[in-house]
């Protein structure tokens, strides 16, 4: 049997062997030579227009392409011609839904950006509405949100005191939404929405996590009931608890921390029903507003104002005033205003594109988001006209609109129906609500921010990924919000810098069985051939990496030698992943191909791309290496190379 078994695989070997040697190998030759002027028109296409937007227009008639840039302008007038009367009634319960929820969290958002509540309600009448007609999201509720408030408070602070000069401070306020609004509408009109993707989804996670955390410790102020002049100005976790346990002794009241505790517990219970039975939705969105109103009524009839508990005392009652003659369009607060509105602008961009591509995945249909940034930027520009504060998306509020059945962004103006209604009527009954209300109903709203379960998939996945995801956390929480951003948007860089600086370069092996040829690490099984090392590169080799490159093949072909204690005769790179090469990755492999001649080492290049094989020919490098040792794959360069090598 194992004189037998010993012909047959003689047998298989022979026919292997013949397979082998009359393997067909491909060619490759120069490619055809481009035009400058279509490289540069493909390369400009690929980076600004990668979704053709110009699709739709092709081919069509004068009349027809007129209407059509003017519905991508106004998408309302393309879903509006489309709209069915049994759609009425998902967006009107959907707009009233998250009507009762965003005007108590515009209430206390408007304290938290340091503003009179008003400009919270203000916030969520306009935007929605030109939203609603330049938007193409049909799940987005537009308005204030928690984690822009508070950036947008804090950076404001550090320029104007908001208590000593409270006009300047809302002129700066309103500078700052027109110069966001400015900032998102050039990214858009200009397709630059790709800035945006240099903060990671990890940098994005602990920078909420982290903004949740401390937004909850800034409403301790209202939910203890410690007077604001005693209180720090600071955002960073040791001054807010220094602050809140100074004032311990004489600084708490207990009725405010009565009513704030016992309804941030009912809050949060509502919460929880919701998030455990999907058709209550409508129990954590109502909730706010059946707060607001208890409590409001607890304290009119106690007065409970007059034992120190703090309360709203006064909303403006009446439309949005114009602000156009407050913004400040020169003089030294020009600088500032811009400065902060694009920070606050692209953090409000980043959340808002976000939910929009979460919900439309959800729901199976094309989000533009260059065309998203143009509509928030436009409400963004017309709110600073209109006495409103930055607005974006809110993740909460959008939740609620999708699981209330909305189907246009009609909910939008609903919503924003019932503000305008709230201005104009209920206003004054506002007067007696508790800050602690309004203190419980943001930290119930933030409480969803803090994503453990996320950090959690970060930290199994990728763990640099976890490192700029705790970075950012913790610099939200013990630096400041600022510094918090910056540390996210610095490693989120730090990241890619670091991936294109140190590329991975693979030792490659025959799969058993095949002619593929795989990563040993990954395939431990993969053989590695006699006399040969074949490498992989997985990544474009430029200016900032080709040393690296150069230097990591060269250890890698001294370590080979060293283990396998013989000659090694060809060095195979092979390029499939190699998308392009520049001027210091072409001066590079020269400088290998020289070293390895020294060693009597041949350089063969396996599946160049044709951005680099253009690049190879155009430098005379290719003729350098020849011709005939450049191939379509590497296993078409093995059953070339390794006949000549044996005896």
């Amino acid at each position: 049997m194992s004189r037998i078994g010993d012909e047959s695989a003689d047998i298989a070997s022979a026919a292997s062997s013949r397979r082998h040697e009359q393997r067909y190998v491909h060619k490759v030759g120069k490619p055809p030579k481009q035009r400058l002027v279509d490289e540069i028109s493909h390369t400009f296409k690929e980076t600004f227009f990668h979704d053709d937007p110009l699709r739709p227009f092709k081919n069509q008639p004068k009349s027809k392409k007129l209407l059509l840039g003017v519905q991508a302008v106004f998408p309302i007038l393309e879903w509006g011609r489309r709209y069915k009367l049994h759609m009425l009634k998902g967006d009107i319960l959907a707009g009233l839904t998250i009507a009762s929820l965003c005007i108590p969290q515009d209430i206390g958002y408007a304290k938290l950006a340091n503003l009179d509540p008003q400009y919270g309600l203000y916030s969520s009448f306009v935007p929605p509405l030109i939203y609603a007609m330049m938007g193409s999201s049909r799940d987005i509720a537009i308005g204030p949100v928690a984690v822009v408030s508070l950036l947008l408070g804090s950076m404001l602070r550090a320029e104007i005191d908001p208590k000593l000069h409270k006009a300047d401070y809302e002129r700066l306020a309103f500078t700052a939404t027109f110069f966001a609004g400015v900032t998102q509408f050039v990214l858009g009109f200009f397709r630059l929405g790709f800035l945006i993707d240099f903060l990671s989804h990890a940098a994005i996670v602990g920078f909420m996590g982290g903004a949740a955390i401390t937004i909850s410790l800034q409403q301790l102020k209202g939910l203890l009931g410690i007077k604001s002049a005693r209180f720090t100005k600071k955002t960073d976790i040791v001054s807010v608890m220094r602050s809140v346990w100074s004032n311990a002794n004489h600084g708490w009241n207990w009725q405010t921390i009565v009513i704030g505790v016992s309804f941030l517990a009912f809050l949060l219970t509502c919460k929880f029903i919701g998030k455990k039975k999907r058709k209550l939705f409508w129990v954590p969105a109502i909730a706010p507003l059946i707060s607001v109103i208890l409590s409001t009524f607890f304290v009119y009839i106690t007065h409970a104002e007059d034992d120190g508990v703090e309360i709203v005392r006064k909303i403006e009652k009446g439309i949005n005033p114009s602000s156009v003659h407050r913004i400040f369009f020169t003089g030294t607060y020009l600088a500032k205003g811009f400065k902060i509105g694009a920070i606050a602008g692209l953090v409000a961009l980043t959340e808002a594109v976000a939910i929009g591509r979460t919900f439309a995945a959800m729901k199976d249909y094309h989000l533009d988001g260059n065309k998203e940034m143009v509509a928030l930027g436009t409400m963004n520009i017309v709110g600073s006209m209109t006495s409103c504060y930055v607005a974006t998306g809110s993740f909460s509020r959008s939740a609620v609109n999708f699981m209330a059945g909305c189907k246009t962004a009609l909910s939008n103006i609903v919503m924003s129906c019932v503000v305008l209604l709230t201005l104009f009527l209920i206003t004054p009954l506002f007067k007696y609500t508790p800050n602690a209300i309004l203190a419980s109903i943001i930290i119930s709203a933030v409480v969803g921010l803090l994503d453990y379960e996320a950090m959690i998939l970060i930290w199994k996945i990728d763990k640099f990924d976890f490192v700029a995801c705790m970075g950012a956390f913790f610099g939200v929480v013990f630096i400041g919000v600022e510094m918090g951003l910056l540390i996210a948007v610095a490693i989120s860089l730090a990241k890619i810098l670091l991936q294109v600086t140190r590329p991975r370069i693979a030792l490659l092996g025959r799969v058993p069985r095949t002619s593929v040829y795989r990563n040993i690490q990954q395939y431990p099984e993969a053989t590695k051939i006699s006399g040969l090392v074949i490498v992989r590169v997985d990544s474009a080799i430029y200016f900032s990496n080709s040393n690296y490159v150069r230097e990591r093949i060269l250890r890698i072909l001294e370590d080979e030698e060293e283990m396998e204690k013989q000659k090694i005769h060809h060095l195979i790179i092979d390029m499939s992943p190699v998308t392009d090469i520049d001027t210091s990755g072409i001066h590079s492999m020269e400088d290998l191909h020289k070293a390895l001649k020294k060693r009597d080492i041949e350089l063969v290049l396996a599946n160049p791309g044709q951005a680099v094989l253009d690049k190879l020919h155009a430098s005379d490098f290719a003729e350098a290496v020849g011709d005939e040792r450049i191939f379509l794959t590497v296993a078409d360069a093995i059953s070339t190379l390794v006949p000549k090598m044996q005896p």
